[in-house]
């Protein structure tokens, strides 16, 4: 079976430029790092990927894919002039590969400012999977936050510019004890806004972290989920 997984991939990437590097998996995290994010949560929510990252569950999951590898990049967002590069593409294949990414996550300096453009967050996401030199059979977008889209341009042209390039939206909602904060109109759920508003395409989802699950748990369930590209366990489903 792994065989004829192979072959298909092989035949996906026919059209790629001769200097892409293929993988199984374009990733590109897009994280909250906007003014209701402070240095304590900025760094809770690095930990908690990087600890994901190198997991035991999460690198089997890598290795069994195909390729056994996939691309990814780390970004933050804070309003609709900022979005950082915190690590530039990195192909992650094993332990000491995804060691390196998360000792270059966990020491970089914080760099986002002003209030939650997702919009911004999910177009320079796009540029970032448009220009790297990979290629990959699917392209996921994965954004963390507290809290809504606030700024910037239409949250909803953003999402279907990105879904007509073939990317899937994943989210995963940062809720924390006492913050009061209604996810969109109505004073609904964050989790119900992201399932609405942020997520779509093939088997897109929407995680939770909470109080009853740490985000260094939501983020390896939700990166496994992401590398085997199903939502078995998916609380919301996009388009």
């Amino acid at each position: 079976m792994r065989s004829v997984l192979t072959g298909l991939v092989a035949l996906s990437l026919l059209n790629a430029p001769a200097w892409a590097e293929a993988v199984d998996l374009e990733l590109v995290f897009a994280a909250d790092g906007s003014g209701s994010i402070d240095d304590d949560e900025l760094r809770l929510q690095r930990q908690g990927w990087a600890e994901a990252l190198t997991s035991p569950d999460v690198l089997n999951g890598i290795k069994d894919g195909p390729l056994g590898a996939i691309a990814v990049a780390f970004m933050e967002w804070g309003g609709p002039s900022s979005q950082v590069l915190i690590v530039d593409w990195h192909v992650i294949r094993d332990a000491a590969s995804a060691k390196v990414f998360a000792d270059r996550l966990t020491s970089a300096p914080r760099g986002a400012y002003g209030y939650n453009s997702i919009s911004n967050a999910i177009d320079f996401s796009v540029r970032l999977v448009e220009t790297n030199a990979h290629e990959g059979t699917r392209k996921v977008i994965d954004v963390s936050g507290d809290g809504p889209n606030m700024n910037g341009r239409s949250l909803e042209q953003a999402r279907a510019d990105a879904l007509a390039k073939g990317f899937t939206i994943n989210a995963l909602a940062i809720r924390r004890p006492g913050s009061g904060r209604p996810g969109g109109p109505g004073g609904m759920s964050l989790e119900d806004y992201y399932g609405q508003s942020v997520i779509g395409g093939p088997g897109s989802f929407v995680e939770i972290a909470d109080e009853t699950r740490p985000f260094a748990v939501a983020a390896r369930r939700k990166l496994l989920t992401e590398i085997a590209g199903t939502a078995g366990a998916a609380r919301h489903a996009g388009r």
